[in-house]
């Protein structure tokens, strides 16, 4: 039987700051038990709460999120996860014993509400699981010897995109800041256009097509990685413009790491999408992205599973080659590759520093259109090759990647949610 390669690499000394994490990650799991045993526990609370005692905890709710809001305090975070657990779980105590009644209709409506409405309760736990802790990285410098820096292509797949936001991205990706002789850029054209061409020649960058289009973007890639032999891969979408320092800030962390396979950083956007376009409130309200990339994968980073997005990150080439490349099987081949090389043993990084610049969709269509492709791919990753199966996987891998499919089942909940007033009346 092979070895995993947590296995294979146990005993190599690495300057990252595992030991603290590992650390952090035996806290949080002695924090999230005492939190359920809390949760299970008011369910034996059945004593009324007055008016009075409602405003006391109320008060206190407010202070401790407030504290995490101000100072990032760890215990102010653990109280509040408790706080809340120990709420809902008194609610749905309440919920299941005195509300569920009636004729066998109104049975099946309330008992449906109930199954939303705990769904719901789940996604907020999972969200307190993933979020417990977050982890802030800083960049390992690199060797002060050129020959001692991995090598790295990279690598900028295009299809149809206009040669006006093209140009920027292959232009900055040819400037960045990192040994000549160690860096190679490559335009990969599933177009196959003699404009895309001319442009890479013009700007001194590789060429790269092939005769089809089998397997879409991850096909795309899979073909380069047979054509290139960097010890690192660098992928940047055609429209994401990369910083000069950004192999400086993470092609580091690979060294002295062998079981290190993904350096992902955050997606910034120069541009509003139509929901923040239409809202019109500038800086005043983060962006949908913020959330996911400055809150949800720190936070994941903590349990080892903060994911490929796609773009703006570094791979490992030998892991690729380890779990046969990037994965065709789903629509979201980002996530459903990391997914494979964490079944696999390997470790991901994540940094939130932002390195890259892009475009955010231009319409409403565009935007439809991206988060239903999101969402078919993770209902894919679901349904083809479930995490909870995966023998690889740490049982927090297991919950941080459920979280991130189980989010695409809101729809039917807020569909229920609608509809149950009326039902009610």
């Amino acid at each position: 039987m092979s070895m995993s390669v947590s296995e294979k690499f146990s005993g190599i000394r690495s300057d990252s700051p595992e030991p603290h994490l590992f650390s952090a990650v035996r806290k949080s799991l002695l924090v999230i038990s005492g939190g359920a045993t809390l949760a299970v526990l008011s369910l034996f609370f059945t004593d009324p709460v007055s008016p009075q005692e409602q405003f006391i905890l109320g008060a206190v709710f407010c202070l401790a999120a407030w504290i995490v809001s101000r100072q990032e305090a760890q215990w102010a975070r653990v109280a509040l996860v408790m706080i809340s657990m120990a709420l809902a779980g008194r609610y749905f105590s309440w919920r299941i014993a005195q509300t569920i009644y009636g004729s066998p209709l109104d049975w099946v409506a309330s008992v449906m509400l109930v199954l939303v409405e705990a769904y719901a309760a789940v996604m907020t736990f999972l969200g307190f699981f993933v979020m417990v802790s977050p982890v802030r990285r800083t960049s390992p410098p690199l060797p002060k010897e050129e020959k001692e820096c991995p090598t790295v292509d990279v690598m900028i797949p295009v299809y149809n995109e206009p040669v006006d936001v093209i140009r920027p991205t292959i232009f900055a990706a040819s400037q960045l800041e990192y040994p000549l002789s160690r860096l190679r850029v490559w335009i990969l054209d599933d177009g196959r256009r003699k404009e895309i061409e001319a442009l890479s020649g013009e700007l001194g960058v590789g060429y790269l097509t092939r005769p089809d289009n089998k397997g879409a973007k991850a096909g795309n890639l899979n073909h380069a990685l047979g054509k290139t032999d960097g010890d690192l891969i660098a992928i940047f979408d055609c429209d994401h413009v990369p910083l000069p320092r950004f192999l400086q800030k993470t092609a580091g962390f690979f060294l002295n790491r062998p079981d290190l396979a993904l350096v992902q950083t955050p997606h910034h956007f120069y541009s509003r999408d139509p929901f923040e376009r239409n809202i019109g409130f500038g800086n005043q309200v983060p962006g949908e992205p913020d959330l996911f990339y400055h809150v949800i994968q720190p936070g994941m980073d903590l349990w080892n599973a903060a994911y490929f997005c796609g773009s703006a990150a570094v791979l490992r080439r030998s892991a690729l080659k380890e779990i046969g490349g990037f994965r065709t099987e789903t629509v979201t081949e980002d996530a459903h590759t990391s997914l494979c090389l964490h079944d696999r043993g390997y470790r991901s990084y994540y940094l939130e520093e932002a390195l890259v610049t892009g475009l955010s969709p231009d319409s409403m269509r565009d935007l439809i259109k991206q988060r239903v492709r999101w969402c078919r791919g993770m209902i894919q990753i679901f349904r083809i090759d479930n995490p909870l199966f995966k023998k690889g996987l740490s049982f927090p891998q297991k919950l941080c990647y459920m979280n991130a499919i189980f989010y695409w089942l809101f729809s039917i909940p807020r569909l229920f949610f609608l509809v149950a007033p009326l039902l009610y009346i």
